[in-house]
């Protein structure tokens, strides 16, 4: 399939409304673009500067933190981000939803027709596309951020959580079917990324449907382990298991699984780490569900390293700050007590903050040892160089060298999703997001091998259906994954990586001619040595036995991963699942979920939880 890319062009522009202006400056605006996987991405909202900011130093200034009784107070020093011009003035959305009849919020969320949204987000009956921001519909402006409504003549709703425009997601659209015989390749990157689950599981615990936004199938998916073979010697780095069953859906269709599994390097297997922590504590992370969370996330992290890993320590917020060199586990004490000593408050100089932690993995980075940034934000940037393209560049730049990116969210409200994502993303690493100690535990503990060492770099999965067996097909979620069938085989184009341990999951419904069976589909993978410029590729066909009769009698990892693909697709409000029943979604998991499998046991418990909201919104 292709992906149709649109070019956004930057606009200046000056609104005058009720005695308010707000300037917009084409400086702002990214008219290049991005990268191939980044085509979609998105302009972050301003944060305003906590009350309690630090003072940005200027341009080259560089000061010495005073002595204190700090064990980590001699190795901090502090350096100012680039000065920004001053951003546009924001006020208080309610006081000025209730003042103004049409609705005008700066940094904030509009509603109703002529709904405006000012680097934030505006939602109307409809909108018109400005200053790379995106809108739909009569008047709903979005600039620097994102406007939505109902466009005349669509059936699909506005979003039903305001607060998914302020948190930064993007809308990547839906995969349609395809007729097999216009197009019978279906490309795409792989995605070994976790946050889309862990950001549901948070809303839906607290009583909200995720933003549609929010809900990427393939995330969805691949969070939950499976029972793939474990790769053999004569396999690589990673085995592909397919397998197919009639789908419990749509009568008539058909499910294929998709299934890549990484290798599990064992602890005396796995390379030296040299980590360098990147933690945000601008004002924003103050609550306990962000710096204190990710304090203890990284102190559990620590401590599965062994001897000849090392940790560094840089933070953010108006200025950024060197708080501890690459230190080995012989000093764990000292690296335990610079990570408790961080507090929150200031504005946020993540471009700066990145600048200076690749400076410190620098300091380490050999051809025999894992180099990686761990990047501990909500994901906000509004002091010094912001923008994605920079930032991106940034990391991109440093990636050749060898150096990868590990992006973990935190927090709700402002969380800033398409940026994080994007992060890891052209840092070839892989995006997490925590919303407890238990998904901390997961990432850093029983996950970590995965987390910090890539074993195939660029991997490129092509699906080729035969038209005469396959009518025609859809590729369920991977729409931000997209690749172009023509660059399967260009190894300059970025594609995702697969960590030690790690799966990666697709489920495609077909659409399947009589006697369909052997060779109905044939899977091709490439993929990069860690370290390698040129990819090889491996064939792998469907085989007639693979196809189970009925659904019953698929294996149950089919079946569960059925499940979730279907509330995933009930929760974004697919087109394609408006006959899909919440109550079947779980009739199948509870079917595929043994007694002892804990996180199929919360899956459970959260489609109740989404069939209680599901049931409210269809009722209003």
């Amino acid at each position: 399939m292709r992906r149709n890319l649109e070019a956004v062009a930057g606009v200046v522009c000056a609104l005058a409304l009720s005695g308010m202006v707000f300037s917009c400056r084409s400086s702002d605006v990214d008219t290049n673009g991005l990268a191939p996987r980044d085509a979609h991405a998105g302009q972050m909202a301003s944060k305003a500067p906590s009350p309690q900011a630090d003072t940005v130093l200027a341009p080259a200034a560089r000061t010495t933190a005073p002595e204190s009784s700090s064990p980590v107070a001699s190795t901090r020093e502090e350096h100012a981000p680039a000065p920004r011009a001053a951003a546009p003035p924001s006020g208080n959305p309610e006081r000025l939803r209730s003042a103004m009849n049409n609705r005008l919020g700066a940094a904030g969320t509009a509603y109703g027709q002529g709904g405006l949204g000012l680097k934030g987000s505006g939602s109307g009956g409809g909108g018109i596309a400005a200053l790379g921001g995106k809108s739909s519909g009569i008047a709903g402006i979005g600039t620097m951020g994102r406007g939505s409504g109902r466009p005349i003549g669509s059936s699909r709703p506005p979003g039903s959580d305001a607060s998914s425009n302020q948190e930064g997601y993007r809308d990547h659209g839906v995969n349609p079917f395809v007729s097999t015989e216009k197009d019978r390749l279906s490309t795409f990157a792989a995605d070994v990324d976790t946050a889309s689950y862990t950001l549901a599981r948070r809303k839906l615990k607290e009583g909200t449907l995720p933003p549609r936004e929010a809900v990427r199938v393939e995330e969805m998916l691949n969070y939950f382990r499976y029972t793939y073979p474990t790769p053999t010697p004569e396999d690589g780095p990673f085995a592909v298991h397919l397998d197919a069953a009639p789908s419990p859906f749509t009568p008539g269709r058909h499910l294929l699984r998709v299934g890549v599994q990484g290798k599990r390097l064992s602890l005396s297997e796995r390379k030296p780490a040299h980590l360098t922590f990147l933690v945000d504590v601008s004002g924003s992370m103050q609550s306990p569900d962000r710096l204190p969370l990710a304090r203890r996330a990284l102190r559990m992290l620590v401590d599965q390293l062994r001897d000849g890993d090392t940790v560094a320590l840089v933070t953010y917020a108006s200025a950024v700050r060197r708080v501890l060199p690459p230190t080995g586990m012989e000093h764990k004490a000292r690296i335990h007590a610079a990570i408790e000593d961080l507090t929150a408050g200031g504005s946020t100089a993540m471009g700066s903050g990145i600048q200076l932690a690749y400076q410190e993995a620098m300091k380490t980075l050999d051809g025999e040892s894992v180099s990686r940034v761990i990047i501990l934000s909500d994901g906000d940037a509004n002091v010094g160089s912001t923008s994605h393209k920079e930032i991106l560049k940034t990391i991109r730049g440093h990636v050749k060298e060898g150096i990868t990116v590990t992006t973990v969210g935190f927090g709700m409200g402002n969380y800033q999703d398409t940026m994080m994502e994007q992060l890891a993303d052209q840092g070839n690493g892989n995006h997490h997001y925590v919303d407890s100690l238990m998904a901390a535990r997961r990432i850093f503990v029983e996950q970590l091998g995965g987390t910090l060492e890539v074993i195939a770099k660029d991997v490129k999965l092509q699906v080729e259906f035969d038209p005469e067996q396959v009518s025609r097909y859809r590729l369920i979620g991977y729409e931000n994954r997209d690749i172009a069938d023509e660059d399967f085989r260009d190894d300059r184009v970025d594609a995702g990586e697969l960590g030690s341990g790690h799966s990666v999951t697709a489920l495609y419904e077909l659409e399947l001619k009589p006697g369909a069976g052997e060779g109905l589909a044939t899977v091709r993978v490439r993929a990069k040595r860690p370290r390698g410029e040129s990819a090889s590729e491996r064939v792998f066909p469907f085989r007639a036995s693979a196809l189970s009769s009925t659904f019953k009698q698929a294996p149950s990892d089919l079946r569960f991963a059925t499940a979730v693909m279907g509330a995933a697709e009930l929760l974004r409000r697919s087109p394609h699942a408006e006959k899909w029943s919440l109550d079947q979604v779980r009739d199948i998991a509870r079917s595929a979920t043994s007694a002892d499998n804990e996180e199929r046991e919360e899956f459970l418990a959260l489609l109740g939880e989404a069939h209680h909201l599901l049931r409210d919104v269809a009722a209003r």
